[in-house]
């Protein structure tokens, strides 16, 4: 089987290589990421100037690996209609250095990654560990990934389904198990001051996020519990309940 691996992190994370090195042991791996960091990128495609992809060599990994100057969505597009000669089987997304829960997808360059794959009707896996304190444990979420990978493998290559798993921070100790659940809530961030400018303008920065309570039953609430989340999604985002109502306005 044939995976593209890509990330928004970019070609030289720390979560690309360590994944890249436990799938290369039973699988063909081919790696295309963004040159640099494009966290927070959700969907983005460039159109205004040209791309450049470059062949890189990452430590430890075998496969080969393609640095591309845009972002997320771009290096999944690139990768399939120019670099990857083959047919792909099926796309995973990250490690992502953070979790992808909630409303964050949204706004994820790892997980439109895997729904720019699932736009091409691949499936796809956005992956990604809980960052606390500058502490993140990528194993933990390269060897869970693997192991939903192998149990879903084979309705993975029949449909066209993606799949966002989130892996917590847990130290030394083993997660309590894996849920299968509905995103969770909105997280409000917030923005601080960070200077008057001298034309009037104002310098303001992102800071943090206002605390809330987790909704039960969602991914931010399993993942503060110690469990592994799987969230199914799609990227229809036509409100099917108001089709016939909004039919009715004319």
């Amino acid at each position: 089987m044939r995976i593209l691996l890509v990330n928004d992190d970019g070609i030289y994370s720390d979560g690309i290589r360590i994944l890249a090195e436990t799938l290369e042991e039973d699988y063909e791996v081919i790696i295309v990421a963004p040159e640099e960091q494009k966290s927070a990128q959700s969907q983005a495609i460039t159109i205004s100037k040209s791309l450049i992809v470059k062949e890189v060599k990452l430590e430890g990994v075998k496969s080969n690996a393609y640095s591309v100057s845009g972002t997320p969505a771009d290096c999944v597009r690139i990768a399939l209609d120019k670099i990857i000669e083959k047919p792909v089987d099926f796309v995973i997304s990250g490690i992502n250095m953070g979790l992808n829960a909630g409303m964050d997808v949204l706004y994820s360059g790892t997980v439109s990654a895997a729904i720019e794959a699932n736009i091409y009707k691949l499936p796809a896996i956005a992956l990604s560990a809980e960052w606390i304190d500058g502490k993140i444990d990528y194993h933990l979420a390269a060897k869970y990934g693997r192991y939903i990978l192998e149990k879903s493998k084979a309705d993975f290559i029949k449909n066209n389904i993606i799949l966002s798993i989130n892996t917590p921070y847990l130290g030394n100790e083993e997660p309590k198990g894996v849920k299968v659940c509905k995103i969770g809530g909105v997280i409000y961030d917030y923005y601080i001051l960070e200077k008057n400018g001298e034309n009037g303008e104002k310098v303001l920065k992102l800071e943090g996020r206002h605390d809330v309570e987790f909704e039960e039953d969602t991914d931010r609430f399993y993942l503060s519990q110690g469990y592994v989340t799987i969230t199914p999604l799609h990227y229809d985002l036509t409100n099917f309940n108001l089709l016939e109502k909004v039919k009715e306005w004319l």
